[in-house]
């Protein structure tokens, strides 16, 4: 299941907006994380995409809501793509964050606040990090322009291309693959903040990557492997 997630929308004509945008590619699930009043413009802007507000979910923030909804994957949108050193703003585009969505699962697509966007704390809760490079002289889009061409792009390869059912790797078994390699990584005798960065960058190739069950014990075993030869 995909949500599309609003986080402290400020108009209530741009979550309509907004719901109209996921009526046009066939996506559902609307959630607003701290929300303004829901007020008339926000059905009037919806246009015959109603149903899609009317149906919401609330979280008071962003943590909540993915941790009650147990969410896979939470993909994060930018207008900043990150500098090669700084390993957790790291960004694909749309058109590479639907090449690499061919998995089952629970998948949040977060926009954040219009004036604002995400702040750095929810940005940390984020898996993969998606920007729409645009020009520099205006490189701010209205929250249902860039829901669009996120939402096209995974709405066409969609309808391409099938997606592989794939038994998406739980939070646990991710958790114990990183754990492996952070072991793996105590062996290079590396100072204690290079570990700590390459551990990061491991981090987000995992989330990058979206990997599958299956995906994750092999190289739970493989790390392990190298970790006890290494110990030999």
């Amino acid at each position: 299941m995909i949500y599309i997630v609003f986080v402290e929308p400020e108009s209530p004509g741009n979550i309509g907006f907004l719901a109209r945008t996921m009526k046009n590619f066939a996506f559902e699930n609307l959630v607003l994380i701290n929300p303004c009043k829901l007020e008339k413009e926000a059905y009037y802007q919806a246009m015959h995409a109603k149903d899609v507000i009317w149906n919401h979910k609330s979280y008071n923030s962003l943590r909540e809501f993915i941790e009650s909804e147990n969410i896979d994957f939470a993909v994060g949108t930018t207008r900043m793509a990150g500098g090669s050193y700084n390993v957790s703003r790291i960004a694909i585009t749309p058109e590479q964050l639907a090449e690499s969505l061919n998995i089952t699962g629970n998948i949040a697509i977060i926009f954040g606040r219009e004036g604002n966007g995400l702040s750095n704390e929810e940005v940390s809760l984020c898996d993969v990090i998606v920007t729409i490079p645009t020009d520099e002289n205006y490189p701010v889009l209205n929250i249902s322009h860039a829901a669009a061409i996120i939402l096209y792009e995974l709405f066409k390869k969609e309808k391409s291309y099938p997606r592989e059912e794939l038994e998406v790797a739980s939070k646990s078994e991710k958790e114990l693959l990183i754990q492996e390699m952070d072991k793996v990584i105590e062996y290079t005798g590396y100072p204690e903040h290079k570990m700590k960065t390459s551990s990061t960058v491991f981090r987000r190739i995992i989330g990058r990557a979206f990997i599958s069950g299956r995906e994750a014990h092999t190289l739970i075993g493989t790390l392990r492997r190298i970790r006890l030869k290494l110990k030999e």
